[in-house]
């Protein structure tokens, strides 16, 4: 792993879930003050607003974002922290998918599908992605997400800047487990 992936797996730890390790705040929409960001990380990672940017604009999820003038940033989505990404709610598709290793299957076939540590459930909108999200987690499996009827039904969704479909969670009548993906 590069220096720079080193150092953007830091500042997801801190826009995510832990700004307090610097000692920053996120205000109530996830953003940070770049200055006491690359002030705060560069004390344990090198950093600076070129690297910063390059970070920003090579992430391959997307992960952050500036503000129009690059004086706040924000992760995206993924936090464990109580913050609103201001996400508009979205019509999804009829069907989404969540990969996952497969040492959850049973509970989530059980349980559902819950947003555990995070503020929501994060749901891919094509197989390959869920599918290479699942590896991250051991053995892959993918399951069938009916977000069509989900919505119908009164659940609500949301897209992330970066493509990610986010819910409160997933009742386990709306899943079904890819049988074709899951031989793999």
């Amino acid at each position: 792993m590069s220096k720079l992936q080193e150092t953007s797996k830091y500042i997801s730890l801190i826009l995510r879930h832990k700004p307090d390790v610097i000692g920053i705040t996120l205000d109530e929409h996830g953003w940070a003050n770049v200055d006491e960001l690359i002030a705060g990380v560069s004390r344990t990672h090198p950093l600076d607003m070129a690297m910063l940017e390059e970070i920003v604009r090579t992430d391959e999820k997307g992960r952050y974002s500036f503000n129009e003038d690059k004086t706040l940033i924000r992760a995206n989505q993924g936090h464990s922290i109580p913050v609103d990404v201001e996400l508009e709610k979205v019509t999804p598709p009829e069907i989404l998918y969540h990969g996952t290793g497969d040492r959850f299957a049973s509970s989530i076939e059980k349980e559902g599908l819950k947003p555990m540590s995070r503020l929501y459930v994060h749901l891919s909108a094509d197989l390959e992605t869920a599918l290479k999200v699942g590896k991250r987690h051991g053995k892959p499996i993918v399951y069938l997400v009916a977000s069509g009827k989900m919505q119908e039904d009164g659940y609500e969704f949301f897209r992330s800047v970066n493509g990610v479909w986010l819910t409160k969670e997933v009742p386990v009548k709306y899943l079904e487990k890819d049988a074709g993906m899951n031989q793999v």
